[in-house]
């Protein structure tokens, strides 16, 4: 059972109150170049991105928000350290939410100012706890960033947003250690009910960051808590959009794109497997209706696999057997294996993934 929460837009994307978990992620452009910046958001959307977070460093970056904001499709979130003056300049610029650490921010009256102007405008604030951000007594009071300092620090702030007549919240609670992560939302889950943003921070490339966050955010989904997503990889952000979709398609909670099985080879795998599958990978992110997509390298789990998918190859000696729903289709020689895969994904899904 899912946590209860509340319930804010982020645009047109609702967050928390039973809504589908959304996936976010950040660009890595300089956002003062905002066509680069623009150009990689568009590409984060069409991976599958539902809400985008852009770096605000320095007042010529907030000056090009307004651009970046005016150019895309989907919801825009400014992150903003350290001046609390870039935070009103992308507010007024149309924002559609604001994520800010309040302990960086310049003290509490800053933080009031940013709170009135995002109570003026209604845009919604994401109080992001780091444990590399946690309050010096806070650090003296517990001897170390674990999850009780973050859980406090993030009441802290919660507090003062509450006190100053200000609700529209969701929170994130971000570490690079995963227990620690799971420890400190589970601990900030029974203590507020305000949708919470999962996220390991600094996780690292693209393997080790999707195992930490399979893990850190798949344990959380699992056990209901979580209304919103980033995974956060040392890469290209659209490979994020990838990893979010696996967790959340494997755990049942949306579906999205191709869910592909294949495996591991053994000395009874009479074709090129390896490659075949990393070639299929790579061309079916481009494929967004939900699908699941059997290759398999000999006839031990092949056919039976191939038949429980919705098309699947079972690998022979130099050929393969292109299954669809089920039955058997036809016998296909190895070197047109992909091609004829391929093919037949694009009648099924109407999308073009060749070119």
């Amino acid at each position: 059972m899912r946590r209860v929460s509340r319930r804010i837009n982020i645009g047109g994307v609702a967050v928390g109150g039973g809504a589908p978990v959304s996936v976010q992620s950040m660009t890595n452009t300089d956002t003062r170049d905002w066509r680069s910046t623009v150009d990689q958001i568009k590409r984060l959307e069409e991976a599958g991105c539902e809400i985008v977070r852009v770096a605000v460093p320095d007042q010529e970056a907030a000056d090009s928000f307004a651009r970046i904001k005016k150019s895309v499709n989907i919801p825009v979130i400014a992150d903003i350290h350290f001046d609390f003056r870039l935070a009103i300049s992308a507010i007024g610029s149309g924002a559609d939410a604001i994520r800010i650490n309040p302990g960086n921010i310049g003290g509490p009256d800053k933080v009031k100012k940013v709170i009135d102007s995002a109570r003026e405008r209604q845009v919604p604030v994401r109080i992001g706890v780091n444990s590399g951000s946690v309050e010096k007594d806070l650090l003296k009071k517990y001897g170390h960033p674990g999850p009780e300092a973050m859980v406090e620090s993030a009441l802290r702030h919660i507090r003062f947003f509450e006190d100053n007549n200000f609700g529209l919240l969701k929170i994130s609670l971000k570490s690079s250690d995963v227990v620690n992560t799971i420890s400190a939302y589970r601990l900030l889950a029974d203590k507020t009910d305000y949708p919470l943003h999962l996220g390991v921070t600094e996780a690292g490339t693209v393997v080790s960051g999707a195992i930490k966050s399979a893990l850190g955010i798949g344990l959380l989904l699992f056990e209901g808590i979580g209304d919103t997503m980033r995974v956060s990889l040392s890469a290209d952000p659209v490979k994020e959009m990838f990893v979010a979709w696996s967790i959340l398609r494997d755990l049942r909670l949306r579906t999205r794109g191709v869910e592909l099985v294949s495996c591991p080879t053994c000395g009874r795998t009479e074709i090129g497997l390896i490659p075949l599958v990393e070639k299929a990978e790579e061309l079916l992110l481009k494929v967004k209706a939900p699908l699941k997509v059997a290759i398999m390298g000999c006839v031990v789990n092949g056919p039976g696999e191939a038949r429980e998918a919705d098309v699947g190859i079972a690998g022979g000696r130099e050929s393969g057997i292109l299954f669809k729903k089920g039955e058997r289709v036809e016998k296909v020689p190895e070197k047109d294996l992909l091609v004829r895969l391929i093919s037949e994904i694009e009648d099924m899904t109407g999308e073009k993934i060749l070119v």
